[in-house]
C-alpha cells in the first residue's frame, strides 16, 4: 500500500498558501489505489433489509470488495459484493430451494449481511496535514440500483486510525463526482480517499441486476492551463 504522494494531482491554483489561507490539492484516481477494507454489520429486521448492528471490519481483497481495476486505462468498475461461502451468516434461505438449510447461498438468495465495501488510496507521511483536500473522479458508467449506494470519501485518522473525520459525497449518477475535507494539522494522522459501495452481499450469479459503476481519473491540467496558471502567477508577481 503507497504511503506517499507521488501521484497526486495538484490543482492549477497549486499548495502554495497565500495571504494565510489553507494549503488546496487535488487528487484524482489512479492505479496506485491498493487499500481495501471491509465493515460488515447485520441486517436490521432481522434480516429485512437496511444497515443494522456492526458484526466486525477488516481488511478485504480489492477484487472481493468487489474492485475491478483497468490499469491500461486509470478506471476502475465497483459492483456489490459478493461472498462466495454460502453459509447461512452470509446468506438468508428465502426460497427453501437450498439444498442444506445451514448452507443457504446460492442463485436467488438473499444476502445475509449489509457489506461497506471501501476502496483507496492512503498517505501517511504528513505530506497532506491541514491542507484542503479535494478528491474529483469521473464517473463514466452509473447504473446502481436503490439497493446500493456509491460515495466518495476522505478520512482523517489520528496515529494508530483511532478518532476518524469522515467526509462523504453520494454518487447518484455519471459525470464529475468531488469531495473536499479540511484535514487536521497532524503529521502523524493518516488521511484515506477514495470509494464506499454499501448494501446487502449478493451471490455472483445475481449481481448484474443490481448494477454497477466506473470510475476514471480527471485528466491533468492542460498545458494551456498550466501556461495560463504560471501566467497569472507572474501577473501576481509583477503586481506586488
Amino acid at each position: 500500500m503507497k504511503k506517499t504522494c507521488t501521484h497526486l494531482l495538484v490543482a492549477a491554483v497549486s499548495a502554495a498558501t497565500i495571504g494565510g489561507a489553507k494549503a488546496a490539492t487535488t487528487v484524482t484516481y489512479d492505479n496506485s489505489f491498493a487499500g481495501s477494507f471491509m465493515n460488515v454489520h447485520e441486517l436490521t429486521a432481522n434480516g429485512g433489509g437496511g444497515k443494522g448492528g456492526f458484526v466486525f471490519g477488516g481488511g478485504w481483497g480489492v477484487s472481493d470488495l468487489v474492485a475491478i481495476q483497468d490499469v491500461p486505462s486509470t478506471s476502475v468498475t465497483l459492483s456489490p459484493n459478493s461472498v462466495g461461502d454460502p453459509n447461512e451468516f452470509w446468506y438468508q434461505n428465502t426460497s427453501g430451494a437450498a439444498p442444506d438449510p445451514v448452507n443457504p447461498g446460492g442463485p436467488g438468495q438473499l444476502g445475509n449481511k449489509w457489506m461497506e465495501a471501501n476502496f483507496f488510496n492512503e498517505v501517511g507521511d504528513g505530506s497532506l496535514a491541514g491542507e484542503e483536500l479535494t478528491f474529483s473522479v469521473d464517473v463514466t458508467a452509473f447504473s446502481f440500483t436503490a439497493a446500493h449506494t456509491l460515495q466518495l470519501f476522505i478520512a482523517d485518522f489520528e496515529a494508530g486510525f483511532a478518532n476518524p473525520i469522515f467526509t462523504e459525497v453520494a454518487v447518484n449518477g455519471t459525470g464529475v463526482a468531488t469531495v473536499t475535507a479540511n484535514l487536521t494539522n497532524n503529521p502523524t494522522n493518516i488521511v484515506q480517499y477514495g470509494f464506499r459501495v454499501s448494501g446487502e452481499n449478493v451471490w455472483v450469479t445475481d449481481v448484474a441486476p443490481f448494477g454497477s459503476a466506473t470510475i476514471g481519473a480527471i485528466p491533468e491540467p492542460s498545458a494551456a492551463l498550466l501556461g495560463f496558471a504560471g501566467l497569472a502567477g507572474l501577473m501576481l508577481r509583477r503586481r506586488r
